[in-house]
């Protein structure tokens, strides 16, 4: 027996050997929930599962790439709800571990969902710690969540994975968690009381009350309803709201069955023609155990409803053509894929469209040319939109066709032959007589599963051929275009060797000083040289990487790679600068983080003011852990940045209370500058923000001079850019920064 081992572990064991139980024989619980009682449990647990669900997926999605199981039980150890690894979970299934089953000690041993609910305070079980031998590869952790206000014991969260994954980082994340869940219970009862609160202040409110009595008889229509409904209270009163066309299936709802209306969405007319836009609830009212009548409630968010279309509107339409923009067309997407993937029978196909010779037009007449010729192709290709097409602008001269729910293929392929005849008759543009023609990349969705984003870069992919065949054409992706790509198991294969291999290498792209001029840092962008299909970006092996574990791995040889090269740098004579490198989410949250990064700052003798790492706004949703590392990066004398900011989950406290040094805007705000007034005014808001805060603000993707003097003109402090530079490998960097500091 472990002397070193929790107490409660040690006296679970005696118990075990004490019950005669071989630990070398599998032990499964011995009592399931048959059908009806167990969806009675789930029934009387929904809410607090609903709880437990958001917080254990927020976990799950945080721990992406770690193999890891979410077990959630009640009270006395039965188990809800099992979610994660789909491998995990097969495997416990065959010992009986599923939902429904009763975990004891007396059944199965010692066990960390038993001993979690009979401890105060977080337990882990690792291993050998388990008394039966088939669970020593396994690490558990778990702890209790209770109703806090009466320290009433609900059940148990746990989380298990194979015992190479054990970190002690799991236990402190699932407390966190479980902290969350606790609050958000005890929020939601006490919400519960107010909610009867709130039905006898009706003269104190501002909105629209109704109370009936338990026949549905009006007994009170305060004056904010009457100004909503435009209804008075004396031809309300006494009337039986059943029968009201607006709300009366709602109120009779309550009555008869007890329903809680929550956010019921009601529009109608007032007298003078105006829409108006409610959200309804409405609730049953209980003297002791008896129902005495309903509760209701209407909140006019009419002005709120407006700017909420328009903004939805101009958030998902292009500015120029007042077409759905590339927002749009992915939503679109997600929702169709969706239903494709759940296998509701429906038909989808994308046309990538190009126009051709484009910038030749921008170039030899101007900007203005360019946008009116925008416009006119838009509407011609609005002529041949069909009933179920979308049509949508992706952004500069890039277009799409949604196609949806048809009938035959040939009906893509007459689609985009007529597309071609449309764009080949010449634009009469400002007396000028403007001739273009167009590339299209046509995707038909398959007969497997595939995401939004392989559909996207089949279109894409084809669309590019058919450049190459000489334009003014489309090329259908099909299985002899997708051999031509690299496939992604092969690809997987290789990227496990590709480090061993040394076959990464890094780029840098330099960032510029607005005021000065000069040179005051580089991006190091990591690519791979890959044997048979030559220099890989990291758009297509980043995410293979996340998904089989090896991007912490990865994310370690960039960091100490980057650190070599700007030490050789600095010692060859080359001035100083700042070298930014990419945190990925999982390398952010392994414990062993700072001491590596003080490891390869000590081997390299970089001076640490000279490397800056970044951080996505996703990272930073951990805001404890998240705040915890990065003071102590900062107390190393790193550089801390935000990057692609304004995409993600910005929040003005991280930004604010975070050791911050540089906000980098992202590239897609800065490619839309000169097209877009929104985008203009968020990068302007980003710039005045940061500084505000005392933060310094790097622009990334700038690819014209018009852009570079919007920044510069906004006080933008940095810029990096194809304008500038594209990412060049150590070599050419050395070609144009050594050479020139030597002359």
């Amino acid at each position: 027996m472990n002397t070193m081992e929790p107490y409660y572990i040690t006296e679970s064991k005696k118990m075990c050997i004490k019950a005669g139980m071989d630990p070398n024989e599998v032990a499964r619980p011995r009592k399931f929930l048959s059908e009806g009682p167990f969806e009675e449990k789930r029934k009387s647990y929904s809410e607090i599962l609903s709880v437990v669900r958001f917080f254990s997926n927020k976990l799950l999605d945080s721990l992406k790439g770690t193999p890891i199981l979410v077990v959630v039980s009640d009270a006395t150890g039965f188990l809800l709800e099992i979610e994660g690894d789909e491998t995990i979970k097969s495997t416990i299934e065959q010992f009986g571990i599923k939902p429904g089953s009763l975990f004891t000690q007396e059944d199965t041993g010692t066990n960390v969902i038993s001993l979690s609910l009979q401890q105060k305070h977080p337990i882990s079980l690792i291993g050998g710690q388990h008394y039966h031998t088939f669970l020593h590869g396994i690490a558990c952790y778990g702890t209790a969540f209770h109703y806090t206000d009466e320290d009433n014991l609900l059940g148990s969260v746990c989380i298990m994975m194979p015992i190479q994954f054990q970190n002690e980082l799991f236990l402190t994340m699932l407390t966190q968690a479980v902290d969350s869940i606790e609050r958000e219970l005890l929020l939601r009862k006490q919400n519960k009381k107010l909610n009867i609160m709130n039905q006898i202040m009706l003269s104190k409110t501002r909105n629209g009350i109704v109370i009936t009595d338990e026949k549905g008889i009006t007994t009170e229509f305060n004056s904010f309803a009457e100004i909503i409904s435009n209804n008075s209270r004396d031809s309300v009163m006494g009337r039986n709201i059943c029968e009201s066309s607006l709300t009366g299936a709602y109120f009779k709802e309550v009555l008869d069955h007890g329903k809680i209306v929550e956010n019921e969405e009601l529009k109608f007319k007032d007298a003078d023609g105006n829409l108006i836009v409610c959200l309804f609830d409405a609730q049953p009212i209980y003297e002791e155990d008896k129902m005495i009548g309903a509760f209701g409630q209407f909140r006019d968010i009419s002005d709120r409803y407006s700017l909420q279309e328009k903004y939805n509107y101009l958030a998902y339409h292009d500015d120029l053509t007042n077409l759905p923009n590339r927002r749009f067309v992915q939503k679109e997407l997600e929702a169709v894929t969706k239903e494709l993937h759940a296998g509701k029978d429906r038909t989808l196909a994308l046309l990538y469209i190009d126009l051709d010779r484009f910038k030749i037009i921008n170039d030899n007449f101007n900007h203005s040319y360019g946008d009116k010729l925008l416009k006119e192709v838009s509407k011609r290709l609005g002529v041949c939109l069909g009933e179920n097409d979308i049509l949508a602008r992706l952004g500069g001269d890039e277009f799409v066709f949604l196609l949806e729910d048809f009938e035959d293929p040939d009906y893509v392929m007459k689609k985009a032959k007529e597309i071609l005849h449309l764009i080949r008759q010449p634009f009469q543009i400002k007396n000028k007589e403007l001739h273009t023609t167009a590339s299209i990349g046509v995707a038909i969705y398959p007969d497997y599963p595939i995401s939004m984003e392989q559909l996207m870069i089949y279109a894409d992919n084809a669309m590019y051929q058919a450049k190459s065949q000489g334009k003014n054409c489309y090329v259908v992706h099909t299985s002899e275009l997708l051999d031509v790509m690299m496939d992604e198991y092969m690809l997987e294969v290789d990227l496990r060797r590709a480090l061993e291999k040394n076959e990464f290498v890094l780029h840098y792209q330099s960032q510029i000083n607005n005021d000065t001029g000069k040179l005051v840092g580089f991006e190091a962008l990591i690519r791979w040289q890959h044997p048979m299909f030559g220099l890989i970006p990291p758009g297509k092996f980043i995410k293979l990487a996340e998904e089989n574990g090896l991007i912490t791995q990865i994310g370690e040889w960039v960091i100490d790679e980057a650190c070599s090269q700007n030490k050789k740098w600095q010692d060859a004579g080359m001035t100083p600068v700042k070298i930014s490198v990419n945190l990925s989410t999982q390398q952010f949250l392994t414990g062993n983080l700072i001491p590596y990064m003080e490891e390869v700052l000590e081997r390299t003798a970089l001076d640490p003011a000279y490397l800056v790492v970044e951080i996505t706004e996703y990272m930073a949703m951990e805001y404890e852990y998240s705040i915890q590392v990065l003071e102590q990066l900062k107390a190393l004398g790193i550089g801390i940045s935000i990057d692609d900011f304004g995409t993600g989950y910005s929040s003005l406290n991280y930004l604010k209370n975070f050791p911050i040094d540089y906000i980098k805007i992202d590239k897609s705000f800065v490619s839309e500058l000169m097209n877009s007034e929104k985008d203009a005014v968020i990068v302007n808001a980003i710039i005045t923000l940061a500084h505000n805060l005392h933060k310094e603000v790097i622009a990334e993707g700038v690819e014209t001079k018009e852009q570079l003097e919007f920044l510069k003109n906004h006080q933008c402090d940095i810029t990096q850019g194809y304008f500038f530079s594209k990412p060049l490998p150590a070599g050419e960097i050395e070609k144009i920064y050594l050479t020139k500091e030597g002359e």
